[in-house]
């Protein structure tokens, strides 16, 4: 514990050992976006491995949990039926944008619709993000109930990423999301509103889109190169 506030110390001035004590702000919910082609990677970027016999959105469903979150809604869109069979021993839930080639906004919807009514906080996450610790979704969701702030964006020395965290009260902008700007929108539609909180973990802003960054990520995980699979 020691070692943990350490790290956070260094990267948010604004740190106090209760961001580290779980807050009653809850029930918290993510929505996993997973619905796209991945056409820059060459192979469908949910189900690559990440380690062994574990997949990159089987790693970030486990980070989710880990983390703190209580409900996963998992959108899905191209090789959907592939992906409600290879996590049907998750304990997820499932929306569908059939429109695999829309914008994340359409997505997000999907996911919004399937959220239970009682869900207090939203994190919206990235299936491309599999490294993001459970350490700092923990932190994040309880920034959130210290702060009280109705949109976190967590950022790495200066730089935002994912995933966000959106208070529930924002549920019917979220359905109607800008097609072209997305999230972007809600956030700079309410600016005064926005927290952004440094975390310790550069993976935040950091996502794969190509097979090299792929490669990467998965060296500098586990210290070797990763296994050709086939395009998608």
């Amino acid at each position: 514990m020691r070692d943990e506030e350490e790290a956070f110390k260094k990267l948010n001035h604004s740190f106090h050992p209760s961001s580290l004590i779980p807050h009653p702000y809850t029930p918290v919910a993510a929505i996993l976006l997973a619905a796209g082609r991945s056409r820059r990677m060459g192979a469908f970027k949910p189900l690559l491995p990440f380690p062994g016999k574990r997949t990159v959105v089987e790693a970030c469903i486990n980070n989710l949990s880990s983390g703190g979150v209580e409900t996963i809604v998992v959108v899905l869109g191209y090789q959907a039926e592939e992906m409600r069979r290879r996590l049907s021993h998750h304990n997820v839930l499932f929306a569908v944008n059939p429109d695999a080639e829309s914008e994340m906004g359409a997505s997000i919807a999907r996911g919004v619709e399937q959220l239970p009514l009682d869900v207090k906080t939203i994190l919206i996450a990235l299936s491309d993000q599999p490294a993001i610790p459970p350490e700092v979704i923990r932190f994040l969701i309880n920034e959130r109930g210290r702060e009280g702030s109705r949109l976190i964006v967590p950022e790495y020395l200066g730089r935002g990423g994912h995933p966000v965290l959106v208070d529930h009260s924002f549920r019917p902008e979220l359905l109607q999301l800008d097609a072209r700007r997305g999230l972007r929108a809600l956030f700079d539609a309410h600016r005064d509103e926005v927290l952004r909180v440094p975390v310790a973990s550069p993976y935040v802003a950091r996502d794969m889109d190509t097979w090299d960054d792929y490669r990467a990520l998965h060296e500098e995980m586990f210290g070797i190169e990763p296994p050709r699979t086939q395009a998608n």
